[in-house]
């Protein structure tokens, strides 16, 4: 009986101290990923403002095709909103609207995954020559959950892999269009 016991105040104070150290872990979940593309600012930016057009280089469609689409608002820019459903777990249901736009600069949008929380999203274009960087950011706030701040930890490598394929597509089908 001793024993169990001490197994069990051993196993409280232990999620005590993961609950008390998630608090001290960053409230904010951030990615990043860029890219140069031999190619203008101009020649990248429909890619980036239109949901339309992030079907053609998304790195989550393939992963299923049957995921459905609807689009709603204007074809690009601002209020230009995709809703996606999807069976797969790793692709899910949401939506993202763009809710910034800046001509061959900048695209903001804002992402709802329904129960699994909300982010913000960014593509940034710096022209570079002849070439053009593109970075694609994320940015979600984790709240007080100690769960969510502890899955912030890993964000990065669940989400940074997408971000670099996503970017290779888009690359690639830039620079075969140019």
């Amino acid at each position: 009986m001793r024993f169990i016991k001490r197994i069990l105040v051993t196993l409280i104070v232990l999620v005590l101290a993961l609950v008390g150290i998630s608090y001290l872990l960053p409230g904010q979940a951030e990615v990043s990923r860029s890219i140069t593309i031999d190619a203008p600012p101009n020649a990248i930016f429909p890619f980036v403002n239109s949901m339309q057009e992030t079907e053609k280089w998304s790195p989550w469609l393939s992963r299923d095709p049957n995921t459905q689409l609807s689009y709603s608002g204007p074809e690009a820019g601002v209020g230009n909103t995709l809703n996606w459903s999807s069976d797969h777990p790793q692709v899910g249901t949401g939506s993202q609207e763009i809710t910034a736009s800046t001509p061959d600069q900048a695209v903001r949008t804002a992402l709802d995954f329904g129960p699994m929380g909300t982010a913000q999203a960014s593509f940034e274009l710096q022209p570079e020559g002849d070439q053009t960087q593109v970075t694609w950011g994320f940015v979600s706030d984790l709240g007080l959950n100690p769960m969510s701040r502890w899955m912030g930890l890993m964000m990065d490598n669940w989400v940074g892999g997408d971000y670099e394929r996503g970017l290779t597509n888009l690359k690639a089908l830039v620079e075969t269009q140019g």
